[in-house]
């Protein structure tokens, strides 16, 4: 293939999508690469009851408004219909089913897929975000436990759970949420947390969090340009009843337990309990393996070095959806437009001769 692109985008989730309107409008020779049928990025894998934290009138892509009342919060298979609608109407040039495998760098980037495909740029944008590889940590007894383990990534309804003991390691949105719909319908369910669970009320004088969070200026404040890593604030938005559910013990917070065996937990004053089942809400390593051929890419931990989405050594590498990457909404899709346009006007700038 001897077409040489000004840029490639590596994935068409929300990241890839909303770099792609930022380069089509700039007149850019562009091509999007998806690993998957559809530009529905990882939307389509998480669980069922999943709704935006953040109403429609804050979640939309450049270009497009979410079709929805402005304070109604969204479910998963609606943004997997907004998603779906974005990318048939703005037409992005777009390769489905092509898996990434490896880019090497010389004078321009290679990019190398799972069929044997080579594409080449002058820019790389590396679309696929922070939630590549889930992290469930390793801790004593982990090996011994009989019970069921899973990551929050392949978790999708509490039906398996009827009137087992259950529990969910973790204390942000996703920990919460699963513990408490887990907690319907289980015998008993502990959330299990380092810190006791902060939670947010989603609206505050009649408006939405988010609302609050854009008038102080801090869903958009670029803490990168003082040094500053800033992922999602600590804690959870009380999207139901979650405080009566902890208040009253439903979903039961107890410390993280120090270890496991065969049969459950064990508890910090070294109390064992059996249980069922744990799913860790633990988040993902941002790894992005296919750049581990480019010195100077990644650290040693497999994590981009970059700043505001710009490689810090590799000219004409670029990122989308890290979390933190310019602000705290940066892995959100109410966030992620803002990023792909200073990175598309960074790589205009700097990178096309």
């Amino acid at each position: 293939m001897n077409e040489i692109y000004d840029v490639i985008v590596i994935g068409s989730g929300q990241a890839g999508l909303a770099a792609g309107y930022y380069l089509k409008k700039k007149g850019l020779h562009f091509v999007i690469l998806e690993a998957n049928a559809e530009a529905t990025g990882s939307w389509p894998l998480y669980y069922d009851n999943l709704r935006l934290f953040s109403p429609a009138s804050y979640s939309s892509l450049p270009g497009m408004p979410f079709p929805s009342k402005a304070d109604r919060y969204p479910t998963r298979e609606e943004v997997i219909s907004y998603l779906k609608q974005y990318a048939a109407y703005h037409r992005f040039p777009t390769h489905f089913n092509v898996r990434v495998e490896r880019v090497e760098k010389a004078d321009l980037f290679f990019v190398h897929t799972a069929d044997g495909q080579v594409f080449k740029t002058k820019n790389l944008i590396c679309a696929t975000g922070s939630f590549n590889q889930p992290f469930i940590p390793i801790l004593e007894g982990g090996e011994a436990f009989k019970g069921d383990i899973l990551h929050s990534s392949t978790y999708r309804n509490p039906a398996v759970y009827q009137d087992k003991k259950v529990v969910v390691v973790g204390r942000g949105n996703s920990a919460v949420q699963i513990g408490a719909e887990i907690s319907e319908v289980a015998s008993k369910t502990y959330l299990a947390v380092l810190q006791p669970v902060q939670l947010m009320p989603q609206r505050f004088l009649g408006k939405d969090l988010h609302f609050w969070l854009k008038v102080i200026g801090y869903d958009r404040f670029p803490f990168w340009r003082l040094g500053v890593k800033v992922g999602s604030p600590s804690g959870a938005i009380d999207v139901g009843n979650f405080k009566k559910i902890l208040r009253e013990g439903q979903l039961q917070q107890k410390a993280m337990f120090k270890s496991m065996f065969t049969e459950g937990v064990i508890w910090p004053d070294g109390t064992k309990e059996k249980v069922d089942s744990i799913v860790f809400a633990t988040g993902f390593k941002p790894i992005i393996p296919y750049l581990s051929g480019i010195e100077g890419a990644l650290d040693d931990r497999g994590y981009a070095i970059q700043k505001a989405g710009v490689s810090s050594s590799v000219p004409g590498l670029y990122y989308l959806g890290l979390s933190g990457q310019r602000s705290f909404a940066s892995a959100t899709i109410r966030g992620v437009g803002s990023d792909a346009k200073y990175v598309v006007k960074h790589l205009k700038r700097n990178g096309l001769s």
